[in-house]
């Protein structure tokens, strides 16, 4: 029903509905929601609607009985009405149109595979299946293996937590490798070496002798990096032979010769020592396939058969490496390499899918004798084992594209026959050092024990957080500086944010009216998070979007501070909603552990998550205490007890961890800082207080003998002032003003000028020496 002002109801829908009882339950579920009160002017469309019902619906659909009887009474009334009313269009709901909106970004990863980026398209709806080589276990890992490592955990927990991707992730140890076998016969001869207790100077002998073969290497080397390499090695030679020397000459006794980062685990972890009978059945595999042949008890790809085969192509990453020997020989292993070995392929490009075993070497049964795994096909047979025929994501290190990972492509598409056995290839860049590349066979390698003794994890991970994940890093101190001063201001953000919304407020008071500042800030929070988002998808560009969070950040203090300054509140709740939004990134990057929703951890090494809400209370009531006693000791001026609520605050505090910060006019901040980082301030600001005091000290030294001089110069009568300078001058008049120059030439009118303005400048002073004198100053 309408009245004369009100929109008509339509009926419409009710003509397509054929059967009487849901033509009874439609009209009771529309008019649930619409007024038809006593009072309302029936319409026209009111009465083609109750000319479809045979009689009153029943009591249960109260709505439409209510309608039915409301207009029965009424219809009387509505055959009366005038011409002009019953014609009188109904009025009808607008149409609505949507809003175009915008396109969402969607990510894209740089793949290795076209060396461009691409949109990123799971095979299986939202599950990733993701393969990652691991390390080789031959010595401790070091700072290249993290930079691979951090940079997958990394990507790893954004699809996972960001993108929120369902990934299954594998990873392999590879436990079998000729560095490892190299390896261990060294550390076996070694030892065997030290059982013999050789003499000082038989050691001496063995080491020149050495040295020989090393030095004819050292000669042919002509790669920068490893030249220096060796050369380093040499110097420490000849700093060991030294000592040794001189004692072995004197006959000197024998005696006295001789005396922290958290990585999400995988899912899936193959060690290849567990996998030697799938390889072996991989291997077979592909000699069945034909791209296979045995040779002397081993197993080589057939590179040239497989690349002639339409359906396949050998080097998709690197095509143009192909006939490099110098990188297939690295990749073949440094016991795979001599002649006989290399003289076993069809062709040198060709690689070993399963290695015969020579005496002393580790082996296996297998169908072509004893021997052991190559190196790619390891994982080729582990990640196929666990992922199939086709995975979405392969990752490594940049160095691993060939011949390993190209490798690894041709024998695995050999195995399944098919051509899409990977379907995106992250590489990371490789991690430098003072310019070189790292890496243990330079060994100019930093291990991550020995990183995180001077950093934290939280440093290192956002160190390769501020660089780009295939992009080549540097490990420098500015590196880890930048990286820690980063961690230091953010920190100072969330301390600050906590320490607002630590503030007494009603429920009331959270909720601000919002000025011109807030709304500026809330729009700047929202684009700083869409450009966080832009740089995710965008190959995951952490460097970017850390860059968009600091930029937030910094907006969100210069907010606190003219607040601040105006001594008014800040917001509350939009402080809260852009800590807990940063926090929030943080912890899906990995750089936050815990619980906590505003803030990195507090306590040592984050192990006790309630510190905070425990000890704050107190600390707070301490504050205020202390607050108190100040505001006496000012007004009654008795200075030690200000001392004391100094010392309080600059030395025992931050014994404890805790910092305090006195604000004119607004309440104290109380902090829960890392106790290490508050005693480094503390020396920092002593160190700053005591440049300040020399500083001091030197200005007013040198404002004293300033004004010695100039009092010393102030003595000089005018009349003297020029006479001493008898290397200048030969004559003067009565005054002492010179005439003439030490050869008797009178003086040229410019140069007397000069001396004129000289000599009244002295009067001056001298004058101002004597005025002084008489008053007694």
């Amino acid at each position: 029903m309408a009245g004369t002002e009100d929109q008509a109801f339509d009926y419409g829908f009710l003509l397509r509905i054929s059967e009487d009882a849901r033509r009874v339950e439609a009209l009771n579920e529309y008019l649930s929601s619409r007024s038809y009160l006593a009072g309302y002017g029936p319409s026209q469309a009111d009465a083609e609607a109750f000319s479809l019902f045979r009689g009153p619906p029943p009591e249960r659909h109260v709505h439409a009985l209510r309608w039915y009887k409301h207009i029965a009474t009424l219809k009387p009334q509505m055959n009366d009405q005038t011409p002009e009313c019953s014609t009188k269009g109904k009025r009808v709901q607008p149409s609505w149109s949507p809003p175009e909106g915008t396109d969402i970004s969607k990510l894209r990863f740089y793949n290795s595979l076209t060396r461009t980026k691409e949109l990123f398209v799971p095979q299986r709806g939202n599950r990733v299946l993701w393969y990652c080589c691991g390390p080789t276990v031959y010595d401790a890992s070091h700072m290249g293996h993290a930079r691979s490592y951090i940079s997958f955990d990394i990507l790893r927990r954004i699809l996972k937590n960001y993108f929120k991707y369902d990934i299954f992730y594998c990873m392999n140890i590879t436990d079998i490798d000729d560095k490892i076998i190299k390896r261990a016969r060294q550390n076996y001869l070694l030892e065997q070496y030290r059982e013999k207790k050789p003499s000082p100077s038989q050691i001496l002998l063995d080491v020149l002798t050495a040295r020989e073969p090393f030095k004819a290497k050292l000669g042919e080397t002509t790669d920068p990096d490893k030249k220096q390499m060796l050369e380093r090695l040499e110097a420490a030679v000849d700093a060991a032979l030294g000592p040794l020397q001189v004692a072995v000459q004197s006959k000197a006794a024998d005696g006295s010769i001789q005396n922290q980062a958290e990585v999400l685990p995988p899912d899936v972890l193959t060690r290849v020592s567990e996998y030697v009978p799938e390889i072996v059945a991989f291997v077979k595999r592909i000699v069945d396939n034909g791209y296979g042949y045995e040779s002397n008890g081993s197993v080589y790809f057939d590179t040239a058969k497989f690349d002639a085969c339409p359906s396949h192509s050998y080097a998709k990453l690197v095509p143009e490496a192909v006939g490099d020997q110098k990188a297939l020989q690295e990749g073949e292993g440094d016991l795979s390499i001599s002649a006989d070995r290399l003289s076993e392929k069809r062709s040198q490009n060709d690689f070993a899918l399963w290695k015969a075993s020579k005496p002393g070497e580790p082996s296996w049964d297998s169908p072509w004798g004893k021997g052991r795994p190559g190196w790619h096909i390891e994982c080729s047979a582990m990640a196929g084992s666990i992922l199939g025929e086709s995975m979405d994501i392969h990752g490594g290190g940049f160095d691993l594209r060939f011949p390993h990972h190209d490798n690894e492509l041709a024998q695995s598409e050999a195995y399944f026959e098919n051509d899409h056995w990977v379907r995106y290839f992250l590489h990371t860049g490789h991690l430098t050092i003072a310019g070189c590349k790292m890496s243990k066979s330079l060994k100019n390698f930093i291990t991550i024990k020995d990183a995180l003794a001077k950093h934290s994890a939280r440093q290192l991970r956002l160190a390769f957080l501020m660089h780009s994940w295939k992009d080549t890093l540097d490990y420098s101190s500015n590196t880890m500086e930048s990286a820690i001063q980063y961690e230091k201001f953010i920190n100072e953000f969330f301390l600050n944010v906590k320490d607002i919304l630590r503030s007494p407020t009603d429920i009331t008071g959270q909720f601000e009216k919002w000025e011109a500042e807030e709304i500026e800030l809330n729009k700047s929070f929202y684009e700083k998070k869409a450009s966080v988002h832009e740089a995710l998808c965008d190959n995951i560009d952490t460097r970017s979007a850390l860059e968009e969070m600091r930029a937030l950040v910094g907006q969100s203090n210069t907010y606190m501070a003219d607040r601040r300054s105006a001594k008014l509140p800040p917001n509350r709740m939009l402080l809260e909603s852009i800590a807990l939004y940063l926090t929030d990134m943080l912890k899906i990057f990995g750089a936050i552990e815990g619980t906590e929703p505003i803030g990195f951890p507090v306590g040592v090494n984050g192990q006790n998550a309630d510190l905070e809400s425990t000890v704050m209370p107190y600390l707070s009531v301490l504050s205020d205490f202390r607050e108190d006693v100040r505001k006496i000791a000012r007004e009654k001026k008795v200075t030690e007890l200000l001392q004391l609520c100094d010392v309080l605050r600059d030395d025992t505090l931050p014994e404890l961890g805790v910092r305090l910060e006195d604000r004119d006019g607004l309440p104290t901040g109380v902090k829960l800082v890392d106790k290490e980082t508050l005693l480094k301030e503390r020396e920092e600001k002593k160190k700053l207080e005591e440049e300040k005091r020399k500083k001091k000290e030197e200005a007013a030294r040198k404002k004293q003998e300033q004004e010695m001089a100039k009092l010393a110069k102030m003595k000089v009568k005018p009349s003297e002032m020029f006479r001493s300078e008898t290397d200048k001058y030969s004559s003067f008049d009565e005054t002492g003003f010179p005439t003439h120059d030490v050869e008797g030439k009178e003086l040229s009118k410019g140069l007397t000028k000069k001396l004129r303005k000289l000599y009244e400048a002295q009067e001056k002073l001298y004058n101002e020496y004597l005025q002084s004198t008489q008053n007694g100053s």
